[in-house]
């Protein structure tokens, strides 16, 4: 009986041992099975489908309002404002006096030493013209004495071509180089009376520049006069050679073209063209876009703390705004434009080496598809080959702690954007779906 007993409790034993092992199994096995069931749901993806459309390529540059229609009034007279002749918003032609200036001893000074190397210019313009005509006499006559010399029976055959054997002799060279050199002397003295001339106007200009009549470099309209008669003009010196400096005086608006100066990096240089057309904002017009054309490109560029840039010049389209000199801007130079073209979001596109790729979602499961890509925008890339319209393509993928409970599925949102169409939200698991 006791043995039975012992018997019973042993096999008793051994039974609860085994139970509580199969517990524990049954138990591992469900919490792996539900940590492998939720990491399925988990993965999530951001989706839109491939559609075709317009997409446009385009550089961003920034820089500064270089001229604006606007020529600066400057002079270099000095004392006391006299008469201003004119208001400010006035059409004036150029030459027209804007006002007048009774000079200290230093703009009086100034003004007469101008108008002494004014003066100078001219009388050396004028004894250059009489050496000229002089030159071009003797330079006439050497020329008839050598075609004399030249067409008589000595130097030239009965069939008048030229005797080559006489023609060696001292005698014609002598004649012949009396004209080249009289001829070259001619020549010389010509570009003497360029530079004469050229001389001649710039001390014209410093002439004006001193004078106390101050007049409108250009025809337009008149502005920034904050000068009244009674006030003084100091004059204006350089700190180091103690020459004259000019002084600004008014502004005229022209009408002219409005340009503007920017700086582009070294690996966008070589796609900019002129003629390309450009989109532009300024901060002083938020509100406002305009539009101009790339005029100029310097492609020799300059170094900055070790960075290469490029300087380029955009014109405006006319535009009614008024804008001033060295207001900031900024400009998209438009590079490329395509029409019903491929086009996926610029975060569906990975790139391995050379090779691009996108995810297309097939059957609930991520295919990695290898594709060409053409040309780009800020927000989305051409597809040359390689998917299809209508594909779906993966632009993110999220993973969180999504749970299924009572028939029904927690959806993350997701914080990717879509281009293009599509845009829904699709999970995939091991199995699909």
């Amino acid at each position: 009986m006791k043995k039975t007993k012992e018997l019973f409790s042993r096999f008793f034993k051994n039974r609860l041992r085994a139970g509580v092992v199969i517990v524990l199994i049954l138990t591992v096995i469900f919490f792996g099975w539900q940590k492998v069931k939720g990491s399925q749901q988990t993965v999530q993806y951001q989706t839109t489908k491939v559609a075709k459309g317009t997409i446009v390529s385009s550089i961003s540059v920034s820089g500064q309002i270089a001229t604006a229609g606007k020529m600066t009034v400057t002079s270099q007279a000095s004392g006391v404002v006299k008469d201003i002749l004119v208001k400010n918003g006035d059409h004036v032609s150029q030459g027209q006096t804007l006002m007048t200036v009774t000079p200290d001893s230093v703009g009086l000074q100034r003004q007469q030493q101008a108008y002494a190397s004014y003066l100078s210019a001219q009388n050396s313009l004028a004894s250059d013209n009489a050496k000229l005509y002089s030159l071009q006499s003797t330079m006439m006559g050497n020329w008839k004495t050598y075609m004399d010399t030249a067409q008589n029976s000595t130097y030239q055959n009965s069939d008048e071509t030229p005797n080559t054997a006489n023609r060696a002799l001292p005698q014609f060279y002598e004649v012949y180089d009396n004209w080249l050199n009289s001829e070259a002397q001619y020549k010389n003295q010509q570009g003497v009376i360029t530079q004469d001339q050229a001389a001649l106007s710039n001390s014209w200009l410093n002439y004006q520049a001193a004078s106390s009549i101050i007049t409108a470099p250009a025809a337009g309209i008149v502005q920034d006069i904050t000068l009244v008669p009674g006030m003084t003009l100091a004059a204006q010196s350089n700190s180091q050679s103690s020459a004259a400096v000019s002084q600004k005086i008014a502004t005229i608006t022209t009408g002219n073209t409005i340009a503007g100066q920017f700086s582009v990096a070294e690996i966008d240089v070589g796609t900019i063209k002129e003629g390309e057309k450009t989109t532009l904002t300024l901060d002083a017009f938020p509100d406002k876009t305009f539009t101009g054309t790339v005029t100029g490109v310097d492609r020799t560029g300059a170094v900055s703390s070790g960075v290469t840039n490029y300087p380029l010049t955009i014109t405006f389209d006319p535009t009614t705004a008024n804008i001033l000199p060295n207001m900031s801007a900024t400009a998209n130079i438009i590079t490329a434009t395509k029409d019903r073209v491929l086009l996926v979001p610029s975060s569906a596109v990975q790139t391995s080496g050379t090779q691009s790729y996108v995810r297309v979602l097939q059957n609930g499961n991520p295919v990695s598809m290898p594709v060409q890509t053409g040309i780009s925008s800020d927000t989305q890339i051409e597809i040359v080959s390689g998917i299809s319209e209508g594909d779906d393509v993966i632009t993110g993928t999220l993973s969180g702690s999504a749970q299924t409970s009572s028939g029904s599925r927690s959806v993350f949102s997701s914080g990717f954007g879509g281009g293009g169409g599509g845009g829904a939200l699709r999970v995939g698991g091991f199995g699909g779906r």
